[in-house]
């Protein structure tokens, strides 16, 4: 059975937000997360920061398996045109874009929050994905990907990604919880 890269990047996207919910509601970690972390905006941007380098990281060892014929992985072909991993990245931010400009998960209910955390989620893929091509869209050249000019490409990740980390868990998820004031022993 061969796997088209767009089956692949969709079941992933299913599958990657399905367990990260999971893992924030039933988890000590999430538990953790809700209790350092604001919900907005760090606890989005961590969100954010996560995802980004777990799609990163799945889209890099996709594309490896593809280029040395590792596993039943294919190319995502239309019309015998390759469509770059970089489009589904540009089609996500298009979509979150969207969702934040008519404020979709701006609310305080249960479904509201779920989807602003979906869009975060949604998000760190779409930057991923876009990112992961830094080089083929500045060389506009697809040999650019393996190449000493695919570097850009990591520096655009190492960037963007240092830059969601900040913001996600710079102060507040080291920061300590406030602990009882203890009286002065003299």
């Amino acid at each position: 059975m061969h796997l088209t890269g767009a089956a692949i990047l969709l079941l992933f996207v299913l599958l990657s937000n399905a367990v990260t919910m999971l893992l924030l509601h039933l988890t000590r970690a999430g538990r953790i997360l809700h209790e350092r972390i604001p919900d907005r905006p760090q606890r989005r941007l961590f969100l954010a920061a996560v995802s980004f380098f777990i799609t990163f990281l799945v889209v890099r060892l996709l594309v490896f398996a593809i280029v040395h014929h590792i596993g039943p992985f294919g190319w995502v072909m239309m019309g015998g045109r390759h469509i770059h991993h970089l489009v589904w990245g540009i089609l996500l931010l298009l979509l979150v874009g969207y969702a934040d400009m008519a404020e979709f998960g701006n609310g305080s209910t249960p479904g509201s929050l779920f989807l602003s955390r979906l869009i975060s989620v949604a998000f760190g893929m779409g930057a991923a994905l876009t990112l992961d091509e830094f080089a083929l869209w500045l060389n506009m050249s697809a040999e650019a990907y393996w190449t000493p000019q695919g570097r850009e490409s990591i520096d655009a990740v190492v960037l963007f990604g240092a830059l969601l980390a900040i913001g996600a868990w710079g102060a507040p998820l080291w920061t300590n919880r406030k602990r009882p004031a203890t009286p002065n022993q003299t």
